[in-house]
């Protein structure tokens, strides 16, 4: 109970923190979340599946462990802390996909992702890259591979048989017209690089994913995204994509303009009647959420600027992150690893990084939780290495089992204060936010 009450009083805290993105929730009076309160109070429909029971019972024995146990009949609900990753059943359904979006709402995402870009007719779609087809899509098993940017080269190899080239292609959706992407399925994000036929390239899959679901996942384009997340009763965060400048076309080639594409996607929730209360738009290029802020106030107040960086070294610094309120920037939303450091007990703590934020005023989101696969073969063994875990690689000297994985979702809500966490398994997120009390 005493976690509860801090949480909840800390959660509070940010609330204030970043009234301009919470009141897109509550709406100016705060009618609209009490109706959303009653629903979630309501919604026990939420499935979310024996994961997070697996992570809680890994855990080490302590205060929040007997906490999450407590929670174990539930209820679950919706919640706006659980943002779906790619849809939000990304560890085991094709990303961006029709099921990725279902799952993910099953398993509590009150906010779901879509990545956007775009076909060589100027059609917006759902898709992590420009050019990720050939890993995500089935496109070259199909006649539609000879229209990728760059064709499947098959792996080569020396006489001894060992690799002297890995197997490539490079298939973008503005390779494709609309009709010719959607014609495509769903799979895994995975590629053989030691393939010597396509079908081989194909495969790869991760062994802590799964291809049980990869039976031709659904794609999506944009608008169909936001048709469905309607459906499901969740809201929107899509991700405008930096262009591929290894494509045949380029985005000035279809849009004219960056800033032509960054309006093309906002003007789709216009047509389609949604409200910018409910849509967190984000975007790498800072140049892009300057655009919201500027010619779309009222998307732009809540857009989200994803503030990335691959090592400490690139770590934004105080006056960064003052320098992006001064611009309008309002949240902002960093990988996991640059929110969290481990003090000299061995503890995990938020980082300066997430210490400045704060004191900046920001808003703070954070990507991505169980994309790492497992603590313990997946992360640990990257521990002294040149390229460490990504997500983990601030905190390795903390982690010990998979359980850690809730700790550290524990941290990052009750310590650091993010608004919410974009996750590959949202079930994990949403039965810890229940327990919690986070809307």
């Amino acid at each position: 109970m005493l976690i509860s009450k801090r949480l909840t009083r800390h959660a509070a805290g940010m609330l204030l923190l970043s009234g301009c993105l919470w009141s897109a929730l509550a709406g100016a009076d705060g009618k609209d979340l009490g109706r959303d309160a009653d629903r979630w109070q309501q919604d026990e429909s939420v499935q979310v599946g024996p994961r997070p029971y697996y992570l809680i019972d890994k855990m080490s024995p302590g205060r929040l462990k007997s906490k999450l146990e407590s929670c174990g009949d539930g209820p679950f609900h919706k919640t706006h802390f659980s943002i779906g990753h790619r849809g939000g059943g990304t560890l085991q359904f094709p990303e961006h996909t029709q099921e990725s979006h279902e799952a993910g709402s099953r398993m509590g995402a009150g906010v779901q992702e879509c990545d956007v870009t775009f076909t060589k007719d100027g059609e917006l779609v759902c898709r992590h890259d420009q050019c990720d087809l050939h890993t995500t899509t089935n496109i070259l098993v199909t006649p539609l591979a000879a229209a990728c940017s760059k064709p499947f080269s098959p792996a080569e190899f020396d006489a001894t048989g060992k690799r002297t080239k890995a197997a490539s292609a490079l298939c973008c959706t503005s390779d494709l017209s609309l009709s010719e992407f959607k014609s495509l399925k769903g799979k895994m994000d995975a590629s053989n690089p030691n393939a010597v036929t396509p079908e081989q390239f194909l495969a790869g899959t991760a062994n802590w994913r799964t291809d049980l679901y990869s039976t031709g996942g659904t794609l999506l384009t944009h608008q169909e995204s936001i048709a469905l997340l309607k459906k499901l009763g969740s809201k929107y965060t899509p991700e405008l994509k930096s262009p591929n400048r290894n494509a045949k076309l380029q985005v000035e080639d279809v849009f004219g303009s960056q800033a032509a594409y960054a309006q093309a996607m906002i003007d789709e929730y216009k047509a389609a009647g949604v409200s910018p209360k409910t849509v967190w738009a984000q975007s790498f290029n800072k140049d892009d959420v300057l655009y919201w802020i500027q010619h779309e106030p009222a998307f732009g107040q809540q857009a989200v600027y994803l503030d990335d960086a691959n090592t400490p070294a690139d770590v934004p610094t105080a006056a960064d992150l003052k320098g992006y309120v001064a611009q309008g920037i309002k949240i902002v939303a960093p990988p996991m690893w640059m929110l969290l450091s481990v003090d000299a007990t061995g503890k995990i703590v938020p980082s300066q990084y997430a210490k400045d934020a704060k004191a900046a005023g920001l808003g703070i989101i954070t990507w991505t939780l169980e994309r790492s696969g497992r603590i313990v073969e997946e992360v640990l063994p990257t521990k002294g290495t040149a390229s460490p875990s990504f997500y983990y690689q601030s905190t390795l000297d903390a982690l010990e089992n998979d359980g850690d994985i809730m700790t550290t979702l524990d941290v990052l809500a009750r310590d650091v204060g993010i608004l919410g966490i974009f996750s590959d398994w949202s079930g994990t997120v949403s039965y810890y936010a229940s327990c919690m009390g986070l809307k």
